[in-house]
């Protein structure tokens, strides 16, 4: 992994927007993705000042302390290459709600979209870029969980589905609320802590009935959410990131 600066190696380079609960939370996501995308043959370089999205203060109803966060970080990724999220959350923000919270704003607008045009989430620009193949073959039964914004607004249900389905030994089983919000939302899960816990009830539920082994997603709230009340339970099963399944089976 190296440092922004790009220098005109031969490997192609992205660049890797690591997202704040990645950061703080789920370091061990942010570095598998590393190892995943090197694997795919690139070099990935990490902007060291990039925090947030802004989508918590966004989607709080603070646009401008959002716009704030936005703007501090239009400078880290000025090569044209494109910019790999693992989160389908922070990369819908970026894609689609960056250019609405600056419409007013054409100067910015366009560094905006010279920005958001490049971003992809994680497991949409993985999916045709690796050998399956030549992975090692785990036995396992696992389910996946797309996040609301990875289904709704990059897609990547379809691309989480077909890159489980390529590795080898892994059996994909489909939880009966595969389609529903595990319930944390962002600050909804504060807000509404009643309504939440219920529907991730639901959701730990339907993971349950399908005597999945495991279960993986490409967004830590999700996964911090969905664990959390697994814990409280007190049964083994955990969810992981999508990238540290990939991970353990690289040659």
């Amino acid at each position: 992994m190296s440092e922004p600066d790009i220098d005109g190696g031969r490997r192609p380079r992205v660049y890797l927007f690591a997202t704040c609960l990645v950061d703080l939370f789920w370091p061990e996501a942010g570095m598998d993705a590393v190892a995943v995308l090197e694997y795919a043959g690139f070099e990935v370089c990490l902007p060291r000042d990039q925090t947030c999205c802004g989508q918590p203060a966004y989607t709080s109803g603070f646009p401008d302390e959002a716009r704030t966060v936005i703007e501090s970080q239009l400078g880290l990724f000025p090569e044209p290459v494109p910019i790999v999220v693992p989160s389908g959350s922070c990369a819908g923000m970026i894609q689609h709600h960056w250019p609405r919270i600056f419409a007013d704003d054409p100067d910015t607008l366009a560094r905006i979209a010279a920005i958001s045009s490049r971003v992809v989430e994680l497991t949409d620009f993985i999916a045709d870029k690796i050998d399956f193949g030549s992975l090692q073959a785990r036995p396992a039964r696992v389910c996946l969980h797309t996040s609301c914004s990875a289904r709704r607004e990059t897609g990547a249900l379809g691309s989480g589905r077909k890159v489980l389905a390529a590795l080898p030994g892994v059996d994909v089983l489909t939880q009966e609320h595969e389609a529903e919000c595990c319930g944390f939302g962002g600050t909804f899960s504060i807000k509404h802590p009643e309504i939440s816990a219920a529907m991730t009830s639901d959701k730990v539920d339907a993971l349950l009935a399908t005597g999945c082994d495991a279960f993986v997603s490409a967004d830590c709230g999700c996964l911090l959410n969905l664990n959390t009340t697994l814990q409280k339970r007190g049964v083994s099963l955990r969810g992981r990131h999508l990238a540290s399944l990939l991970r353990e089976r690289l040659p």
